[in-house]
């Protein structure tokens, strides 16, 4: 694979992981002001409105959109030039994140047994949170090879992948066609503007722009807008300016990493743990959404890899011991900022969406914790 590819991969990796540490510390934020005084005038804050939507709204609509516009852009280059771009590059990332997706779904389901209100959360525990799993790995150093950091970011990206369509496809309530037949006006308008060779990134925006609003208003949810419309950014380049893609990449990731996502992290890890006791935490859901994440994760992805290596479908990561792969099998069960999103599309009743938060902070952590560990040792 040419050079270049290999510097941005290091640079992306590298932003990811410190990105993970500032959303690690944006959700610590969050607990502590959902604990103290200052919880009143947090939850005043984010459901006061701003013209049509509230500020939670806006966050988890509007500014999510651009985290899932850097998704898209993320994916398309992984798979055209990027780690994915080889379909033998694509099989143990893929393998492993089906199994990561399907067996916390599973275990979720079998928890929640014989309570049908709460089968709507079955995909919460299903995708990895990359800056956020990164982040961890990154603070361990040397202690896991770059190999892993590879896997565990192509297993990410390909949950991202599944994350997307389970939106699209299990949490669309009611579909309105002339706002949904507009937007498929302005994805044809885009497939114009790219195949007619424009660089310049100002129509794409504009037209993205356009297309938030109609799917906004369509009924599929408005974060889709920026997957599709990242489909029709061009990748090919003009001489020697980077393409289209790359530059919006490249100045879209820094906000993201370094704002959306860690406002996200901010308006939506915060519950009140005042009066929590053990019975709370072993509730179905919040237990459901953690085994899910912690134990199904791990379960899922190593057994895949474990059966890929015997059935001689893909190799242990290069320079990576089984238990060092066990470890980066463990951080996949960080499921935060998709998670959350998920759980918050899931359920509309606050005390669902809290349960939500716990199961997926015990999760998160109980994973972060244990795969780091299994690494430093």
């Amino acid at each position: 694979m040419p050079q270049p590819n290999r510097s941005f991969f290091a640079r992306f990796l590298k932003a990811e992981a410190s990105g993970g540490v500032v959303l690690m510390l944006c959700a610590a934020l969050a607990l502590v002001v959902a604990n103290s005084p200052l919880e009143p005038a947090y939850t005043h804050a984010l459901h006061g409105h701003l013209g049509p939507l509230s500020v939670l709204d806006w966050i988890n609509d509007a500014l999510m959109s651009l985290f899932f516009l850097l998704v898209g852009l993320e994916i398309k280059r992984e798979m055209l030039v990027g780690q994915l771009a080889r379909p033998a590059d694509r099989v143990l990332p893929l393998i492993a994140a089906l199994g990561g997706m399907v067996v916390p779904a599973l275990i979720y389901l079998a928890i929640i047994h014989g309570e049908p209100r709460m089968m709507r959360g079955w995909a919460i525990p299903a995708s990895t949170d990359i800056a956020f799993a990164i982040g961890v790995m990154a603070l361990l150093g040397r202690k896991a090879p770059p190999s892993l950091r590879m896997l565990l970011a192509g297993i990410a990206i390909i949950d991202d992948m599944g994350a997307v369509a389970i939106i699209a496809l299990a949490y669309t309530a009611q579909i309105h066609a002339l706002p949904l037949a507009v937007a498929g006006l302005v994805l044809i308008a885009m497939a114009v503007v790219n195949r007619s060779g424009v660089a310049k990134l100002w129509p794409y925006l504009v037209l993205a722009a356009l297309l938030w609003v109609a799917v906004l208003l369509s009924g599929v949810h408005a974060t889709l807008a920026g997957v599709l419309a990242a489909c029709f950014i061009p990748l090919r380049r003009q001489g020697a300016r980077p393409s289209p893609l790359h530059r919006l990449e490249h100045g879209l990731h820094p906000w993201v990493s370094f704002a959306i996502v860690p406002l996200f992290g901010f308006a939506n890890a915060g519950v009140a743990l005042g009066g929590m006791g053990l019975a709370q935490w072993l509730d179905p859901l919040p237990l459901g959404i953690a085994a899910g994440l912690f134990l199904g994760k791990q379960m899922g992805v190593m057994g895949a890899l474990w059966l890929c290596a015997k059935l001689k479908i893909g190799a242990r990561p290069r320079g990576a011991s089984w238990r060092q792969t066990y470890g980066t099998a463990l951080l996949c069960g960080i499921g935060f900022t998709m998670s959350l999103f998920i759980g918050g599309l899931a359920f509309a009743d606050p005390a669902l969406v809290d349960a939500v938060k716990i199961g997926v902070l015990g999760g998160s952590l109980l994973s972060a914790l244990a795969g780091a560990l299994v690494l430093a040792i």
